[in-house]
């Protein structure tokens, strides 16, 4: 309705109510329906306005400085995160939500618990999603994604831990399995393998009825140009109220034979900073031996850690105390009651601990990270031993690395479960 028009229809209105004042006319029925008349011409006005687009201006003039809040998007994807509600009564610990990304190759940013006399806390050492999207340029410090091993948990594919081979000067790791040649990233040779900062073909989350499910999945060809064979990869996180089961599903694609190692490295947040309070138990019988501590890499021999300073199968752990630790431990022992291997870590002060148990027989090896003076302690279950193409391991060594002919697949499982150190009785498994 136009200027015009809405005045020609005050002029009617203001015409018809002087007429019934003239005659006095005070009739119930005769009010009802100019009161209704009133209301049509009102409601048609507005409907016409809306169509012209005049109410979406007034809603715009109430709100002039409403914006679309930027969200980080750490990889161009968003992050996921699966939360559960704490149970009722607060007497034991329990898991809460666990925060992914995407499009980093799955990276478990964080994961929250509910601790008994301490609340709410966050169990891995990790930047808030704003601070991590920032880090993870790509170029620098987080080329070929490093700043993922820096932070949360990063899933290590198509191996797991250190990797040796000729640099050139090109900045290129040079290495070889079975007459294929591979150009790795130099720099990836400390670790992570070449998942780090790939982006998923899909994500998609599934509610539990005692929390949800989250899956990526990869689709990595030959992973640039750099390994035998193409690969499709998967990665499932499930979370409960006392575990969270991991697995990582690798499929050889491609028309040649390819090996695959698998592992995730968490940096579990050690609350308070203090060291001290903390108890380190992995089931590993042997260890390796390294060349240097500087390098990290193995001479190729494995040697038992029974009396040693690297005994940590006590079933209680091992105070951790000033040890500085960047170590593999392998000849990895189940015990009874165990569903596989398995590594823990316990804060005495705050009373829970974190047990991180094998589901797979194929992982061969535990590594521990506990730098002296941090504030963290990273475990990784994994496949292989460090190097596992190089030359100093005998041939009757299993460095670890599964063998995947064309359609084959291999699967990584792991549980992590959070118990009070007064409870010995494991997590009920999750329901698949």
């Amino acid at each position: 309705m136009n200027g015009m028009h809405w005045a020609m229809a005050k002029q009617w209105l203001a015409s018809l109510l002087h007429r019934r004042r003239r005659h006095g006319a005070r009739r119930s029925g005769t009010t009802v329906g100019l009161i209704l008349c009133l209301l049509v011409v009102g409601l048609s006005a507005a409907y016409l306005e809306h169509g012209r687009g005049n109410l979406h201006k007034l809603e715009t003039k109430i709100d002039p400085d409403r914006q679309d809040v930027a969200v980080p998007r750490p990889g161009g994807q968003d992050a996921i995160e699966l939360t559960r509600t704490q149970l009722m009564g607060g007497s034991m610990p329990e898991f809460l939500s666990v925060t992914m990304l995407p499009g980093r190759g799955m990276n478990i940013l964080q994961i929250t618990a509910y601790i008994p006399g301490r609340g709410e806390v966050k169990l891995l050492a990790s930047p808030t999603v704003e601070e991590a999207a920032s880090a993870m340029t790509g170029a620098d410090a987080d080329a070929s994604g490093l700043a993922s091993l820096t932070m949360g948990g990063a899933f290590e594919v198509p191996w797991a831990g250190r990797m040796d081979g000729v640099t050139s000067q090109a900045g290129r790791m040079n290495a070889s399995w079975r007459g294929h040649s591979m150009s790795l990233p130099a720099a990836n040779g400390a670790g992570g393998g070449l998942l780090l900062a790939a982006p998923s073909d899909t994500a998609t989350t599934t509610a539990l009825p005692d929390g949800g499910q989250a899956q990526a999945v990869y689709q990595m060809a030959d992973f640039g140009s750099r390994w035998p064979s193409k690969t499709d990869v998967m990665v499932t996180v499930m979370l409960g109220s006392r575990w969270i089961e991991m697995s990582v599903v690798a499929h050889n694609v491609g028309t040649v034979a390819e090996p695959i190692g698998i592992g995730w490295l968490p940096r579990f947040a050690i609350l308070d900073g203090k060291r001290e309070q903390m108890r380190l138990r992995v089931t590993g019988t042997m260890r390796e031996e390294l060349r240097d501590r500087r390098s990290g890499m193995p001479t190729g021999r494995l040697l038992p850690v029974n009396g040693t300073a690297y005994d940590y199968t006590a079933r209680e752990g091992v105070e951790l105390g000033a040890t500085d630790l960047d170590d593999c431990f392998t000849a990895l022992h189940r015990e009874l009651l165990d569903a596989g291997p398995v590594a823990e870590l316990r804060d005495t002060a705050n009373g829970f601990g974190l047990r991180l148990t094998a589901l797979s027989s194929t992982i061969h090896a535990m590594r521990v990270i506990a730098p002296a003076g941090a504030r963290y302690v990273s475990i990784e279950p994994q496949y292989n031993l460090d190097d596992p193409f190089g030359s100093e391991w005998k041939t009757e060594i299993d460095t670890g690395m599964v063998v995947l002919q064309p359609g084959q697949t291999t699967v990584w499982k792991t549980r992590l479960e959070l118990f009070s150190l007064g409870d010995r009785s494991p997590a009920s498994p999750p329901v698949m």
